[in-house]
């Protein structure tokens, strides 16, 4: 089935037909905790998507030269290396943001979606299918996370990317800000009502 699909479909399935998070119910943790402010979810997505991307293609590259027994532990360095190395740049260039996602792009390591395209798609697919897979991901990751930051940062801070849309009455403005989205846990009613929308527009998705 794979070999089968365009590039095209790698990357538009993997948004709405296949998503990591909706589908998948994968990589909910780091959605909550950055899901509070557009930038921080915008950024925390290049993340992932450039991991899963690139992990997924050099994996692919050395996928008939690995031992089986070794896979798993490979696939972990060569993710690790690269969570190392965005990190780094981070650090290096954004400061202020790598504060703000604390630990989180360091947990990249851990998320079970850059694992599992790793094993489940690369292990078996050429290079730069496996990369653009990756990319349809990370994009499909994304969607999520800056679909909940834009109603939480919104509703619960009036701002979007930090630039306020609706004036808080603490300013002087009209807006009264909602408390509960301000709170990590209100991503997950949010997620979920993301997956009831998209498992309603494609039956296909519903659980038997």
């Amino acid at each position: 089935m794979a070999e089968a699909e365009t590039k095209t479909e790698l990357l538009s399935r993997s948004i709405f037909k296949r998503n990591p998070i909706a589908l998948l119910i994968l990589g909910i943790c780091s959605a909550l905790a950055t899901t509070g402010q557009m930038t921080t979810a915008f950024v925390m997505s290049i993340c992932v998507t450039l991991v899963v991307a690139f992990s997924s293609m050099a994996i692919s590259m050395v996928r008939n030269r690995i031992p089986g027994s070794v896979r798993i532990g490979l696939q972990i360095i060569v993710i690790a290396t690269l969570v190392i190395l965005v990190d780094q740049i981070l650090k290096a260039f954004f400061f202020d943001l790598s504060k703000q996602l604390s630990i989180y792009v360091g947990l990249i390591i851990t998320n079970c979606i850059v694992m599992g395209r790793a094993e489940g798609y690369a292990m078996a697919n050429p290079p730069l299918a496996s990369f653009v897979d990756g990319i349809g991901n990370g994009l499909g990751y994304g969607f999520i996370l800056m679909s909940v930051a834009f109603v939480r940062e919104l509703l619960g801070s009036g701002s979007v990317f930090g630039v306020e849309i609706l004036p808080l009455t603490t300013d002087g403005g009209w807006y009264l800000r909602n408390g509960v989205l301000l709170l990590p846990a209100s991503a997950f009613f949010l997620i979920a009502l993301i997956i009831w929308i998209l498992r309603t527009a494609d039956p296909g998705q519903q659980e038997d």
